[in-house]
This record gives structure tokens, sequence and C-alpha cells, in this order.
């Protein structure tokens, strides 16, 4: 591949792959709001997960319609589409009167996260075999920025409105600090609307519907002359083996039928693994779970951005190494690395006590009423979940709600050090492995006359387990406890680690056809 065609191929995947960062940042800004919103609306934890997860239940509507419009219009229009929704999301959840406008703006951006299953299907139809892993994986390293941004804005934010500088009172963002953070999202989901308009269309699509000629045109940018007429026959044997225009119905049916069963297989493995490891419970609510660590509310954002930073070490490491390691060794060995990371954080969290002391409650002096904690001095609780029971008791619920992360800073009796480590760990573990190589796989395992449902379908289970995640993270964390939850996250990771032991095959550096023939004879030899 000569330079020109290398430089249009990342420049196209950059493009496309700029919907992640608006993806990273609209799932993350939403951390740092959590405190302020709760406040303002007097939520409990059932509001605060529903809130969270909004965006997670609007994808799935989305994610089936995404399948049908890029079919029907073409992957180009559909993305331009999508941009478009989160843009007047981001605007609409900035402004928001009040909590139910708030929950149907961000249930409204939720649908445009089906970018994530049209970007992979986009790169991995216009990217050379020998590119796409780490094209495709540029998608993931745009998410882990968009991540970073968000923990970084939300850090400047707290620390612009804690200070005395006079633009903020005038700017309002004492008042209105989570909608600072929300507000953040809106220029870059305008810069992606506008520079989708000078990318090509797919040459899979074209060839789809029978525009040989675009097609080829598409393919001269990114592929030398002498290689065009071969991926046009290639991409043309593939759609004969299936009818073109089939239906929906038809297509789900070829999808479930006995020569798809182990691609089927891989696909609902790895799509609710990926999630049900629960890599959005901390993403998500990042700032609270660290502030359960009893470091304080400002302690707490500067850990969210080493979470980001570290996200994004291991997805560059990912990105050079995924076409050289290869996916299943990722995956495999990534799950491992991910379920020892979730039992280190469960046992740092199981070991700890929580005692506070006469002293400690005469020192947290933001609390009114603070005398009524006396009577939990100098007495031990090794449950985080019995001992915030009896600050609610005894302060009221949205008096604890307020004061919780300041109490736990002076109660917390753990090992600091084990359980950051342990939570970076699995960061690390988690975009060096599941988290790219997921979208590398959707967009090589399924057939080019099929991957407009599949992709989708396979992306609505991964959407529906972060969903649930997060939706249940708050009421988990108020019943179940810290260390309960980390351990039903890796007991998750140990049942997809041993169904991917046997069935994942290696697709490294293998065109879609040659994966689909991989597939075909090890559907033939190991499901009967």
């Amino acid at each position: 591949m000569r330079n020109y065609e290398k430089i249009n191929a990342f420049t196209f995947a950059a493009i496309v792959a700029l919907g992640g960062f608006v993806f990273g940042l609209d799932a993350a800004v939403i951390s740092g709001t959590i405190k302020y919103i709760t406040q303002e609306f007097l939520l409990n934890d059932w509001e605060v997960g529903f809130v969270v997860s909004a965006p997670g239940l609007g994808v799935l509507p989305a994610l089936p319609l995404a399948g049908y419009l890029s079919n029907r219009f073409g992957r180009k229009k559909a993305l331009q589409l999508v941009a478009l929704v989160y843009l007047i999301s981001a605007v609409c959840s900035t402004f928001a009167p009040n909590y139910a406008s708030l929950v149907v703006a961000r249930f409204l951006g939720g649908m445009a996260f089906c970018s994530l299953s049209l970007a992979a299907m986009y790169i991995g139809e216009i990217a050379p075999p020998k590119w796409r892993g780490k094209l495709v994986s540029v998608n993931q390293i745009n998410i882990v920025i968009g991540l970073l941004a968000a923990y970084f804005i939300n850090y400047l934010i707290i620390q612009a409105v804690g200070s005395d500088a006079l633009w903020i009172d005038s700017w309002g963002m004492k008042e209105q600090t989570w909608r600072w953070m929300l507000g953040s999202e809106i220029l870059p989901a305008l810069l992606w609307f506008i520079l989708l308009f000078f990318i090509p269309e797919s040459p899979s699509w074209l060839v789809l519907t029978n525009n040989i000629e675009a097609a080829k045109a598409t393919l001269k940018k990114i592929y030398p002359d002498n290689e065009v007429d071969n991926q046009i026959i290639d991409m043309q044997e593939n759609l004969s083996k299936t009818e073109q225009n089939q239906s929906i119905w038809i297509q789900f049916k070829e999808i479930l039928g006995k020569p798809m069963r182990l691609t089927l297989i891989i696909g609902v493995t790895i799509a609710l693994v990926q999630q049900l490891t629960g890599i959005n419970a901390v993403l998500f609510y990042a700032p609270t779970v660290f502030e359960q660590l009893g470091v304080g509310t400002d302690a707490a954002f500067v850990q969210a951005i080493w979470v980001g930073l570290t996200g994004l070490l291991f997805t560059v490491l990912a990105i050079f190494l995924i076409d050289k390691i290869g996916r299943r060794p990722m995956v495999i060995w990534g799950l491992l690395w991910i379920i020892i990371s979730l039992s280190i954080c469960s046992y740092g969290f199981k070991a700890a006590t929580y005692k506070l002391s006469t002293e400690d409650v005469s020192q947290l002096s933001d609390i009114k009423n603070k005398h009524v904690l006396n009577s939990l001095a100098d007495k031990e609780f090794e449950s985080d979940t019995v001992f915030k029971d009896k600050i609610i008791l005894l302060l009221g619920e949205d008096e604890a709600k307020i004061h919780s992360s300041s109490i736990i800073q002076k109660a917390a009796k753990l090992n600091i050090g084990l359980i950051l480590f342990g939570i970076l760990s699995f960061i690390a573990a988690f975009h060096f492995s599941i988290g790219p190589v997921l979208w590398v796989l959707f967009s090589e395992i399924f057939p080019i006359s099929l991957r407009s449902i599949a992709i989708p379908s396979f992306a609505f289970l991964t959407s529906i387990s972060s969903y649930l995640v997060q939706l249940f993270f708050p009421w988990q964390l108020a019943n179940m406890g810290v260390a309960y939850i980390f351990l039903s996250y890796a007991l998750f990771g140990l049942v997809g680690l041993a169904i991917l032991i046997k069935y994942l095959p290696e697709t490294k550096n293998m065109s879609i056809e040659q994966i689909q023939n991989v597939l075909s004879k090890k559907t033939n030899k190991n499901v009967k």
C-alpha cells in the first residue's frame, strides 16, 4: 500500500471514529454531574441509575433501526444522521429544565450510541485486511480519549467552581455546574457532523447496491489500482452466497441457522462479557466509585483522570499490537487479567472496616446536625452497606447523600493502594483486550450480506447489558456493597473466558471472505 492510500484509509477511519470520542465524552461526563443532579432534583438511587443509564436504553431501539438505515441509505448517511442526533441531545441535556426532560435528552443521545456499531461496520468495510485491526481500534482509542477528556473537563470545572474568580459567578458556574459539564459535548458533536460530509461511501455497500463504478472509485482511494478489480470480485463472490434483497427476518434466520452457529456463540459471548465485567460501572460512576475509598470528592475526580489515562495508554498499546499478537490471545489473556484485577478489588473492599471516632465527628463541620453521629463513635462496621444504612437512619436520606463522601473519608479503614491498583489494572486489561477487540471481531466475523443486521444486533446485546449494569449500580452500591459487586463482575468474566477458550478462532491478517471459510469449517467440526 502506497502512502497515498494509507493516508486516505487512516483519514477516513479517523473521521468516522471521531464519533467514538463524542460517545466517550457523553458517556463519562455524566459521572461528574451525579452529585449535583441528585441534590438539585432530590433523586433516589433508582432515579440516579435511570438518568445515568438512559442512553443505554435509548440505543436499544436505535440499533435495529441503524441496520435498516445503513442498508437502505448507506453507511455515510446513517452516520451523518447519528451525529446530528448527538448534537441535538447535547444541547437539550445542557438546557434541560427538569429531571424528566434531562432523562429524555439523554435517552435521545443514547439513540446515537449506535455510532459505535456503524463505525465498526464502515471501517471494517473500507479498511484493507492488513490495517483493519488498527483502523477499527481507532474507534476504541477515540472512545478512551473522550472518556479522559470528560474526566479532565469535570475536574477543571470542579476546580474552577471552588476558586474565587469573579468570572465563575458571572457565568453562573457554581449554580449550574452540571450544565457546564454536559455542555462540553456540543462543539465536538458539531465538528463530527461537519467532517462526515468529507468521507466516501462504503465500497461494500456500493457493491451491495450494484453501484460498481462508484465502489471502484472509492477503492482506488485506499487500494493500489491493480488490486481494485480483485477486491470487487471478492465482494461480489461473498454477496452471491446470499440473496442481496432478502428481508430482515430472513437475515435473522440465517444468523441463527446452523452454518452461523459458531459465529453466534462467539458474538453473543463477547458482546455480553464485555459489559457484564462492569467496565461502565467504573467509567460512568468513576468519582462515586473512588469516593468509596474514602479519598474525598476532589481526590475522587483526580483518580478518575487516572482511569482515563490508563485506558488511553493501554488502548494505544493494543492498537499497535493487535495485528501482531492476534485477536484470540488478547481476548483470552486479557479476560484472565480482568478476572484477577476484579478479584483484587473485591478482596480489598471485603477486608475494609468503617469506624468513626468522636474527633472524626467533630471535624465534620459541614453537617448541621452532626451530633447525631456521636452514637456511631468508636463502633466498627465490617460492611459498607450497614455503615451507610446507619448514616441514613441518623441523618435522613437526603442529608446522607450530600455528606456520605466526607463521612466515608473519615471512617474508611482499607488498603487504598491495593484497591486502586486493582481498579487501574482492570481498566488496563479491558482497554488492552475486549474493549477494542470486540469491535474488531464484529467487523470481521460477519459476511457482508448480513453485517448491516448482524453488527447492530450483537451491539444490541452489548448495549442492553451495559444499560443493566449502569441502572443497577446505585442500587447495588446501597444494598450489596462494593466487594460483592466486583466479585459478581469477576464471575461473569470467568464464564465468558471458558466459552471463548473453546470457540474463538484467530482472524488476524485475513480477508472477510477467508474468515467466513475458517468459521464455516470450525462450525462443521465443533457444532453438531
